[in-house]
């Protein structure tokens, strides 16, 4: 980038580029941030002039030559991608991917339960809402499915660690396991470890039974409304043949789509639950790398974040070529 720092006598900053570049070569963004925790950048014609001021204080400032397009920083970032390399945190001064392998099997862990969890209840919970559609039983289940959706996770983290973390002392404050959890033998092990998850559990599943239990619930009405349902129990199909066969594998379909959508959730966790309880997540870690300006590891959780995205796409088409009949590879 072809342009000049001036620094002005109060102590502002001026980005001036050069009079030989072109409108287009003017408008281009630079946006860096490095080690003297200042920002330039270059907006348009229109806006030239404009001063950013530092902060710091005291500070040499680096050469124009040191800012570089947004374009090179982000190659720079992923100069070792291939060999298994996502560079060094500089708040912990340790590599990246082991602070990643640290961090993502315990959001893993709270994302699997709780997948398993919310399919293994909602789906059943859906079924029997939509074949005893409009009786105590779907209206009782609605206002509690719909109380739960109202109320965010971490407002009910706040509430659970109050009263059934301080005031009841039923359950750990904070943590993922206990201080001593190396000592424990494995029964007394995987006791602490559900232990310790069931408050965050309940955080993550609240937000989610409503959308789950809903969509199984109108995906399976609207099957058993279906001209082939009707004429299946009108040739003496029987009708939980007719509900499980032919309407339940139907309805599931899309339910199967959101499986692979999931799994950047199920491993980036939730970096407000996991701040609530002081679970040392990968949501965490996120945060806390955005906060500290933690660029190494920004651009880290951004190439495994789109990595599991586009694993979970795939998931979902595999998913859907599974429960959907009409589908096939090949």
């Amino acid at each position: 980038m072809d342009a000049d720092i001036v620094k002005k006598e109060d102590g502002s900053v001026e980005l001036r580029p050069s009079e030989d570049l072109s409108d287009v070569q003017k408008a281009i963004v630079i946006d860096r941030i490095d080690e003297y925790d200042w920002k330039a950048r270059v907006v348009g014609v229109a806006e030239l002039g404009k001063r950013w001021k530092r902060n710091s204080g005291g500070l040499e400032l680096p050469d124009a030559g040191s800012l570089q397009e947004r374009a090179v920083l982000f190659r720079s970032g992923y100069d070792g991608l291939l060999q298994g390399s996502l560079g060094k945190s500089d708040k912990y001064d340790d590599p990246v991917i082991s602070l990643v392998r640290e961090r993502i099997p315990i959001s893993l862990f709270y994302g699997v339960i709780s997948m398993i969890l919310i399919y293994g209840i909602c789906i059943p919970l859906g079924i029997v809402k939509a074949i005893k559609h409009r009786t105590w039983l779907d209206n009782v289940s609605s206002i509690a499915v719909f109380s739960g959706y109202a109320i965010p996770g971490y407002v009910l983290g706040s509430f659970l660690l109050v009263f059934l973390g301080a005031r009841l002392d039923l359950f750990p404050l904070s943590g993922f396991v206990s201080e001593n959890f190396s000592e424990l033998p494995l029964g007394a092990k995987i006791f602490d470890l559900f232990h310790h998850a069931v408050m965050p559990l309940a955080c993550y599943l609240v937000g989610s039974f409503a959308f789950m239990t809903f969509m199984m619930k109108n995906n399976l009405m609207d099957n058993l409304a279906a001209d082939y349902v009707r004429t299946a129990t009108a040739k003496g199909v029987p009708y939980s043949s007719a509900v499980f066969k032919h309407a339940f594998r139907n309805s599931i379909i899309p339910i199967a789509t959101t499986v692979g959508q999931n799994v950047t959730l199920i491993v980036g966790g939730s970096f407000l639950i996991e701040g609530i309880f002081d679970i040392n997540g990968f949501g965490l870690l996120q945060y806390s790398a955005i906060l500290e300006k933690d660029e190494p590891v920004v651009l880290g959780v951004l190439t495994i974040s789109a990595t599991l995205m586009l694993l979970g796409n795939v998931i979902s088409d595999l998913c859907v070529a599974f429960v959907d009949p009409r589908i096939r590879f090949g």
